[in-house]
């Protein structure tokens, strides 16, 4: 029954909207998370898809429900990667004010930015919806829990970073570009996420170096994990990542054993 009804959503979605992904909002009691939703290329409902989420930036923050896909968006739509690699996509939008991760910024002696996680804190409420959308997205049946893949950018590589931390068995393969977090946690999910690092060597926004700790305590500790450094590029290496021609070939070619 559940499968039939996810399959009614796809034919008749609540509301076609930017770039052909659908609208829809997630709602747990008084909370509601907007998110966009892209079906797999030619759906059947008799077969299981692979689940992609992806954590926008700071700069996409709201509640139109359209921002979040300012970056990402297209890549995504594009006709002969959906052929090749058929999902559902997810682009959730974080409300204003509130982040993807419980982030603490502070300066170095040299006056470089540094964010920090504290194992401490529990999950910020946009984060803590998104994995129970999640939930009631594997729920359904039609997706494949062997190969859900988490990503994001800026803000959302920081959301990615947190969300492995804290359900370090949940997801096949991670993504987090221009990103900051808690290295000390990556032992968490090294022996079960393969993850491909993205950063900008002149980031000044969010400079590399939480990105190549994560590198480092990840290979130490065994993990499927590559890392990628743009020379040159500032806090847009989004761009490049996504140019990045192996990026999907790599993503699904991880599954949870």
């Amino acid at each position: 029954m559940k499968r039939i009804l996810l399959s009614l959503l796809m034919i008749i979605p609540l509301f076609a909207g930017a770039q052909g992904y659908e609208a829809r909002w997630f709602t747990r009691g008084t909370e509601t998370l907007p998110y966009r939703f892209l079906p797999p290329a030619d759906y059947n409902a008799a077969k299981v898809y692979p689940l992609i989420i992806f954590m926008h930036g700071i700069g996409e923050r709201g509640s139109d429900n359209e921002k979040q896909l300012v970056n990402g968006g297209r890549f995504f739509l594009n006709d002969s990667l959906r052929q090749q690699f058929p999902a559902f996509v997810v682009f959730p939008q974080c409300a204003d004010n509130a982040m993807w991760a419980p982030v603490m910024t502070s300066q170095d002696a040299e006056g470089n930015r540094v964010f920090s996680v504290p194992a401490s804190l529990p999950p910020t409420a946009p984060s803590r919806l998104l994995y129970q959308l999640i939930d009631s997205l594997i729920a359904s049946g039609s997706v494949d829990t062997k190969r859900v893949y988490v990503g994001g950018l800026s803000m959302g590589g920081m959301g990615t970073f947190d969300m492995l931390s804290r359900f370090p068995r949940r997801f096949a393969a991670a993504f987090p570009i221009c990103g900051a977090g808690n290295e000390k946690l990556a032992k968490r999910y090294a022996k079960n996420t393969a993850v491909w690092i993205f950063h900008g060597a002149d980031d000044k926004v969010v400079p590399p170096f939480s990105s190549r700790k994560f590198y480092e305590i990840l290979k130490e500790k065994g993990a499927d994990v590559k890392y990628t450094e743009y020379p040159g590029v500032g806090h847009n290496s989004w761009d490049s990542a996504f140019a990045e021609p192996g990026l999907l070939p790599w993503l699904f070619s991880h599954q949870l054993k």
